[in-house]
């Protein structure tokens, strides 16, 4: 009798076992899916793309669908309008939107470049730098009101120029334009994001001379952020998105340029690995990929101070109000 009633136990205990096995297999297969509208696509946010290619983010039960607004106002208005789940742009555009008083302005929850990602590029090789060189010279800065144009100007204001007096800045040019037109005989500097500025250095039309985020100092020029209903609504997701980034970062910080530009040449099928390469090796060298993901009071003070100064913002929104770090 006892031998029986084992068996039927047995019987019973095998079905429960398997489907607590099953249980188990579908909550680890179980994936959260995020819209994540970027600003632009540009090896400026490589740490990204290495938790895309080294499966981190699918480590974490997440899938991403990607798409490139090509603009920051274009990104807000994304996520503004649910379009879109997570932003990654400038800290500026939340910025904007916090100041106007709209009560349901994005938070940001997490950094990713830790200074401005351009460089000032002249029309004559220059062995030893100086900003002074720019003085009464014209320059192609970019969109005003725009946070590399912005930093450009400081970065003269920081070397003792003024930008509206000691040089001329160009500005009727189109950002996606800037790079030809300096090519083709405009001007005698242009502020280049990469890897633009380093094709215009290999097709020796101009010559990097200086890394404007490392003349104007930390500040973040790229973040993510979110509705805050998405962020009350989506904890745990976005505990994992930043994990994911997290290790990101670490890798980045730990590998050499030329095993991140192979990680990362699936996103820029265009660019050949030798110019990927040299464009990380350059961010690396200035300090452009953020170590951490979480912004500094300090750092994100200097950028409010950056665009109060270019006459784009009259005071400073509280760093608390706009601002909500996941761990």
């Amino acid at each position: 009798m006892k031998k029986i009633l084992c068996i039927i136990l047995s019987l019973l205990i095998i079905p429960c076992s398997l489907l607590s096995l099953s249980a188990c297999e579908s909550k680890k297969t179980e994936t959260a899916t995020i819209r994540l509208c970027e600003v632009t696509h540009s090896i400026y946010y490589a740490p990204q793309y290495a938790a895309i290619e080294l499966g981190f983010f699918a480590e974490e039960g997440l899938t991403i669908e990607l798409t490139n607004a090509g603009g920051s106002d274009k990104v807000m208005t994304a996520v503004l309008s649910g379009g879109a789940d997570i932003g990654l742009a400038g800290p500026e555009s939340a910025i904007y939107v916090a100041a106007q008083g709209n009560e349901n302005h994005p938070k940001i929850f997490a950094g990713l470049t830790a200074c401005d990602g351009s460089f000032l590029l002249s029309r004559e090789q220059i062995s030893e730098f100086e900003w002074s060189a720019v003085i009464g010279k014209t320059i192609i800065p970019g969109r005003k009101g725009g946070v590399p144009r912005m930093m450009l100007e400081h970065s003269l204001r920081v070397n003792g120029i003024d930008p509206k007096t000691d040089v001329i800045l160009d500005d009727s040019i189109s950002f996606d334009l800037m790079a030809g037109a300096f090519t083709g005989g405009n001007a005698d500097f242009v502020a280049l994001f990469e890897p633009t500025a380093t094709m215009v250095e290999q097709q020796n039309k101009g010559y990097i001379v200086a890394s404007v985020g490392k003349t104007a100092g930390k500040a973040p020029c790229t973040a993510y952020y979110a509705t805050p209903s998405y962020l009350e609504k989506n904890p745990d997701v976005l505990k994992k998105f930043v994990r994911a980034i997290k290790k990101a970062q670490k890798w980045i910080e730990e590998n050499s340029a030329e095993e991140i530009a192979k990680v990362i040449s699936p996103q820029f099928a265009e660019t050949d690995l030798q110019t990927i390469t040299a464009v990380v090796e350059r961010y690396k060298t200035v300090g452009a990929f953020s170590k951490t993901t979480e912004i500094t009071k300090e750092s994100f003070d200097l950028l409010q101070d950056v665009i109060i100064e270019a006459g784009e913002l009259e005071g400073k929104v509280e760093y608390e109000k706009l601002t909500n770090f996941v761990d």
